[in-house]
């Protein structure tokens, strides 16, 4: 079953700057699916506007749907689409500093929940973050940035989504820190049947777990396939996966230039 459709999706910043232009992608229940791209591709834009956060920027979705478990939500505010069943772990502003990590797990929860379902819902997040369990008193502006991510992604488990968003989970953070929160987004969506989309520079993380992934230029969708298949496509070997080389050139540049081998070769 198809849980999320974007299709030809159109997202204009301040009624003039286009900066998703048709895109079209699908996330199947129970998939992680992973859309790939540099710095400015359109890769957050897209995640905005699935979870309701556009008008922050004063932007909006102006051609296209977005359709979740067959209800269009489109342009609909963050909290209408979070009580849909879709929560987000945001790139930037992932917690309340000046709470405790206790405190920042609870406040996604609906006041009218009991204090047992409040206790459940928080021994939950510690089952699978253990080290927040041990920080649960601290505040979280004294966290480092791998416990402030994993504090964000149990800020977004308590809220008990269908799809979980989560834009740049390696972001800043080491090695070894990145790889461990991707093995538990693993465990996390065979224990709980969740579907996840996941927002990632590092092509070499998402598509170690991931099931499908699109590649964003530009503001479009240029590229898509299983994950096994996008790992061995050269033009995702040589722009994503082939080091700092790359990284200074596009997936457009990349195609271009062997267009102009092929023709003048």
């Amino acid at each position: 079953m198809t849980l999320l459709a974007v299709d030809k999706l159109e997202v204009v910043y301040q009624r003039a700057i286009t900066a998703v232009q048709g895109i079209s992608l699908g996330v199947e229940r129970g998939q992680i699916v992973a859309l790939l791209g540099t710095n400015g591709a359109g890769k957050t834009t897209t995640l905005r506007a699935i979870s309701g956060f556009l008008g922050l920027d004063d932007a909006r979705v102006t051609e296209g749907a977005i359709t979740f478990m067959g209800e269009r939500i489109d342009n609909l505010p963050p909290h209408e689409v979070t009580r849909r069943g879709i929560a987000l772990v945001p790139e930037r502003e992932k917690v309340f500093p000046n709470l405790t990590v206790t405190e920042n797990l609870l406040v996604p929860v609906a006041r009218a929940a009991s204090a047992a379902e409040r206790r459940r819902l928080e021994e939950m997040a510690f089952q699978f973050f253990p080290r927040l369990a041990e920080l649960r008193g601290r505040l979280a502006g004294l966290l480092s940035g791998g416990e402030r991510q994993t504090l964000a992604l149990g800020c977004a488990l308590v809220c008990r989504p269908e799809l979980l968003l989560i834009d740049e989970l390696s972001l800043g953070l080491a090695p070894v820190v990145v790889d461990d929160l991707a093995q538990r987004l693993v465990q996390i969506r065979r224990e709980l049947d969740l579907t996840i989309l996941l927002v990632e520079q590092s092509a070499a993380v998402a598509l170690a777990i991931a099931d499908y992934g699109y590649v964003m230029e530009n503001g479009r969708i240029v590229l898509d396939g299983a994950a096994e298949r996008l790992r061995r496509h050269p033009d995702v070997q040589e722009f994503y996966l082939g080091g700092s080389a790359g990284a200074r050139r596009s997936y457009r540049d990349v195609k271009q230039y062997r267009r102009g081998r092929r023709w003048y070769g």
